[in-house]
């Protein structure tokens, strides 16, 4: 509720029906000269009154609703003076004396005397307002008794400056819309016809309610709708006119508009004064509280520093060795973000908790209140100890830190040297037990082994070149294992392997040397014998060939010494076909050997002999064939032979026979001769002679004709010569 209550002042206030009315104290003397103006407009426009009526009764009922009435007509609702009474204990916050309740016009005008005797005792002096008046519901004295209460306790002790009442009320209207165009307030009635200085006011103390620069000039009905009914929603002030009512008069009522604008005063100045007041209190009551804040504050902010001491100085005096590089970094990453993050404020925190327990101190001293004596265990000295064991525990944690990631990059570095020697060794081994273990040479000619042997040298060279890297590789798993290395056991296994792998490979290079070096000898062993072989099994070959040829060669003979010659040849070489038999079987042994040496070491020979392409099949074959030859030679040996007998007894007989009868012809071709030359006698003892000599011959022709026959034998004998004849 609005205070207004009253200053004790003695005033006159009061209508009159003509000159100026005296007033006490101050500028009273222009509200009686403003009650005689107020008398004569009252009676010359009834606008006005009507106004007035409406703002007079909107005033009052803002103020009875706080008492839970109202009033309907304000001729009738004062006229038994109880509404009036309560009016005035409501505006003034005192209780007036106890009212009549009888009906009664004597109670009625006792009540509205004890109303009028208590704006009276506010030094208000009532001039020609009397009980009867109000009691008979006389408007004109009504109206005024209502202004000079709303003077009194609305108007009278607003104070701007040197100003007062409605001066001050102006000066206040002034001050407040001086900064609004179109605004321009000289007084109460036209200067607020077009609606603009109610929105200024609201605008000036409650700027979120009014768009200002939205509202026009020219447009004074929606603006003092507008002020009005924001009044109203926002600001608990009444709607005490109508716009047209305004805007429709040439001269708004003074008084009404007085009244409406106290009301606007009253809402931002009463709201003023009742902030200054409860920042008076607040602000006993802010000290306090900061007390208790500081207090607060100083319990919290040392709980938790001395908290976040207990929960530091564990993790200082943590001195347990990391596995990993990374995880000493972040440990001194870590040991640096305190240093530079989280130390600092507590530091600051722990400087600003001296200094407010000092402050607190302090104000409970100049306050006269007792000291402030923190928790146990919370006192500064207790921070200060918590402090300096902090410090202590801090003290050599970074040097152990460096000494700790040092001695890990050392760890590291061995770590990923093993690594990359690791990897070297085992990238170089790859493959190398497959190679070792392959058996290539089963299968390799001399020529090849040899080379395999060469490689296998230089290979031996590269694993002795590596002896050193292994020893090397061991010796930094001991140091690692030596300095607890976090990952000795996966170094330790692939260690393990590592060695384990190399006296393998040592044991498969011995082997596959002793393997090459025995399939040396025997290839080399092979190969005398394929060279033997090919020496024997070439002129043996070359023997068979020829003597195939001879086995085959058509023979001509003409004479049983010839055959007889050919049969004692054929039986000289029958002779040799034994010892022929044996050197093919040693040369087939030969063979056969390089054979049994190769299967028993499981050598896989090429195929063919590089020395010759007599392979034992050919010699075979061969041999098979002369076997085949012989007999055939012998039976056409012995074919010739008969042949030749019995075409040396065709010649025997030929030469017999021809021998007889060869001579006989000779002898007759010479008798013959004789005869035509030495015949004598007659022709006819010549031609007996010849006749007989005839016979003779006819006589002999059987041996003619048996010599015939065995030429003709001899012949088909196809027998050329005859050494017989």
């Amino acid at each position: 509720m609005v205070d207004y209550h009253a200053a004790n002042q003695s005033y006159q206030y009061g209508p009159s029906s003509g000159g100026n009315g005296a007033g006490g104290g101050g500028s009273m003397g222009d509200y009686m000269a403003q009650e005689d103006d107020w008398d004569r407009d009252l009676l010359l426009d009834p606008a006005w009154e009507k106004q007035q009526r409406k703002t007079f009764t909107a005033w009052c009922n803002s103020h009875l609703r706080k008492a839970g009435t109202q009033i309907e007509n304000i001729d009738e609702d004062f006229r038994d003076g109880l509404k009036l009474m309560l009016l005035l204990e409501v505006i003034s916050g005192e209780r007036l004396p106890k009212p009549e309740r009888g009906k009664m016009r004597v109670h009625k005008i006792n009540n509205v005397n004890k109303a009028l005797d208590f704006i009276a005792s506010k030094g208000v002096k009532l001039v020609s307002i009397g009980a009867e008046e109000i009691v008979d519901g006389n408007a004109k004295m009504t109206l005024g008794m209502i202004w000079t209460i709303i003077l009194r306790f609305a108007i009278q002790d607003i104070s701007v400056e040197e100003t007062s009442a409605k001066e001050g009320l102006l000066l206040w209207c002034q001050r407040k819309t001086a900064p609004y165009k179109n605004v321009n307030v000289q007084n109460f009635h036209i200067s607020w016809k077009d609606g603009l200085a109610f929105n200024a006011l609201i605008h000036r103390h409650r700027p979120e309610l009014i768009e200002y620069d939205k509202l026009r000039k020219d447009d004074p009905v929606t603006n003092l709708n507008n002020a009005f009914e924001v009044a109203e929603k926002y600001l608990d002030i009444p709607k005490m006119l109508d716009a047209e009512d305004i805007v429709n008069t040439a001269r708004p009522d003074e008084k009404a508009i007085m009244t409406y604008v106290s009301s606007f005063y009253h809402a931002f100045s009463g709201a003023q004064k009742a902030e200054t007041a409860a920042n008076r209190i607040c602000k006993v009551l802010a000290v306090n509280q900061e007390n208790e804040h500081l207090m607060e504050d100083y319990e919290r902010l040392a709980s938790d520093l001395l908290e976040w001491i207990r929960r530091t100085i564990p993790w200082l005096e943590d001195r347990v060795p990391q596995k990993t590089i990374q995880e000493m970094q972040q440990k001194l990453e870590d040991f640096r973000d305190y240093r530079r993050v989280h130390k600092p404020p507590k530091v600051q925190e722990k400087c600003q908790l001296e200094i407010n327990f000092n402050t607190l101190q302090t104000k409970l001293r100049l306050s006269n209140r007792p000291a402030f004596m923190p928790s146990e265990g919370r006192m500064v000295s207790d921070i200060n100890n918590g402090w300096q064991h902090l410090e202590q525990a801090e003290k050599g944690y970074e040097e152990w830190l460096l000494n700790e990631i040092r001695r890990l990059e050392r760890l590291d570095h061995l770590a990923e040297k093993f690594r990359q020697k690791a990897s070297i060794h085992e990238a170089w081994t790859d493959g190398k037990e497959a190679m070792l273990k392959h058996r290539d040479y089963e299968t390799a000619t001399l020529s090849d082994i040899k080379a395999l042997i060469r490689k296998h040298e230089a290979f031996e060279s590269d694993l002795a070149a590596h002896q050193d890297r292994v020893e090397q590789i061991a010796a930094i798993a001991q140091e690692l294992n030596e300095l607890d290395y976090y990952d000795s056991h996966n170094v330790n296994t692939r260690c393990q392997k590592i060695c384990d792998q190399w006296d393998a490979l040592g044991s498969l290079t011995q082997s596959r040397r002793e393997a090459l070096e025995k399939t040396e000898k025997q290839l080399e062993t092979i190969d005398q014998l394929h060279l033997e072989y090919a020496k024997r099994a070439a002129p043996f070959n070359n023997w068979m060939e020829s003597a195939m040829e001879d086995l085959q060669d058509m023979f001509i003979v003409h004479t049983i010494e010839e055959i007889e010659g050919l049969i004692s040849a054929h039986d000289q070489f029958k002779s040799t076909l034994p010892d022929a038999d044996r050197e093919r079987e040693a040369i087939l042994a030969i063979h056969k050997e390089a054979q049994r040496i190769a299967e028993s070491n499981h050598i896989k020979l090429s195929g063919s002999n590089p020395y010759t392409t007599v392979t034992p099949q050919i010699i075979n074959s061969k041999w098979e064939k002369v076997q085949q030859l012989v007999p055939k030679r012998d039976h056409a040996l012995l074919e010739e032979q008969s042949k030749q007998q019995s075409n040396e007894h065709l010649r025997r007989q030929f030469a017999s026979q021809a021998n007889i009868v060869g001579p006989w012809i000779q002898t007759k071709m010479e008798e013959i001769g004789r005869i035509s030359i030495e015949m004598n006698g007659t022709l006819e003892d010549q031609l007996n002679h010849l006749k007989r000599y005839e016979r003779s011959i006819v006589d002999y022709k059987p041996n003619l004709d048996l010599l015939e026959q065995q030429h003709q034998l001899i012949q088909e004998a196809l027998i050329f010569d005859n050494k017989h004849t």
